[in-house]
């Protein structure tokens, strides 16, 4: 069995931050939350990593963070463009906006041919969450099962605009579906959500909830590709300019045609990241306390 890779989703615009959030600086070191992710698989098992980026941005991310991180794993380059597209299929005109996270992923076809763990580039998931998913790709020998890292949804919440999570139904241990909620907003230990902006749909704060984090085998990615071009020709002809191909969508039709099963990892850590430029602050804030506490050291890797 191959070891377990971790697939780093980086390729997103940030247009509602404003920049280049995956390698913004969160501390004083100049480390970014994807350096706090990378230590934290690290410290898991995890030595080989698939970073999925735009191919215009591979120069400023290799002097970044690539060249770093090549001590320490092998590093592999996946190139998410708008024009990788199934045969028949083109680019509307008009499109800048990503495929989405099932698009991205399945972009890692003939790079990544073991189990691996997918993340987002600029969520912070907590030390426990990458053992967690590590620990499962080591030990799993189904390949029609999978994992996913279930957090609390208030734990997964900014005070500063909506989010989208995927909301989960988990039926003795295992997830039974995922929704997904593009519009979440905090409302005191709970929240609510809309599609439209003005019918809401409140949603308990303990609601199991989806950041991305998975684990899957690598059959995964056949079906990935595999169901792309039925999005897109449900899709493009409604919203050809902003449509998205989401991960856990995929993985719901799986799960409602018997193709597979997703293990729920719980854990009570707390997600930070940054959507919105004010959620900067709040990071580096819960960065200082963790390295306070000594979860992590003040310079990564000093103690590795």
């Amino acid at each position: 069995m191959e070891r377990p890779c971790l697939v780093v989703m980086a390729a997103g615009l940030g247009s509602r931050f404003g920049g280049l959030k995956q390698i913004t600086p969160v501390d004083a070191a100049g480390h970014s939350i994807l350096d706090f992710s990378l230590y934290d698989a690290w410290r898991a098992g995890f030595r080989d990593v698939a970073f999925i980026i735009k191919r215009d941005m591979e120069a400023s991310f290799r002097d970044r963070l690539g060249r770093r991180m090549e001590d320490r794993f092998d590093v592999h380059y996946v190139h998410q463009e708008l024009e990788m597209l199934p045969e028949g299929f083109s680019v509307p005109e008009g499109r800048v906006k990503p495929w989405g996270t099932g698009h991205a992923v399945a972009c890692c076809r003939g790079t990544v041919t073991g189990p691996f763990a997918v993340i987002n580039s600029d969520d912070f998931y907590g030390p426990t969450a990458y053992s967690a998913i590590y620990d499962f790709l080591a030990g799993n020998r189904d390949a029609r099962t999978y994992a996913m890292v279930g957090y609390k949804l208030r734990n997964t919440l900014t005070g500063n605009g909506t989010v989208s999570r995927g909301i989960c139904r988990v039926e003795n241990g295992f997830l039974a579906g995922v929704t997904e909620r593009t519009r979440i907003e905090r409302r005191g230990r709970d929240a609510a959500c809309t599609e439209d902006g003005e019918t809401w749909l409140p949603l308990s704060g303990d609601a199991v909830t989806s950041l991305n984090l998975w684990g899957f085998t690598n059959g995964v990615l056949d079906a990935l590709w595999g169901g792309f071009p039925a999005f897109l020709r449900e899709n493009l002809p409604t919203n050809p300019l902003k449509c998205e191909y989401f991960l856990p969508s995929v993985v719901d039709q799986q799960l409602s045609r018997g193709e597979a099963a997703v293990r729920v990892l719980h854990t009570d850590e707390v997600w930070h990241g940054i959507t919105y430029r004010e959620d900067l602050q709040e990071v580096v804030s819960a960065v200082a306390e963790l390295t306070a506490a000594g979860v992590y050291p003040k310079e990564l890797w000093s103690h590795d």
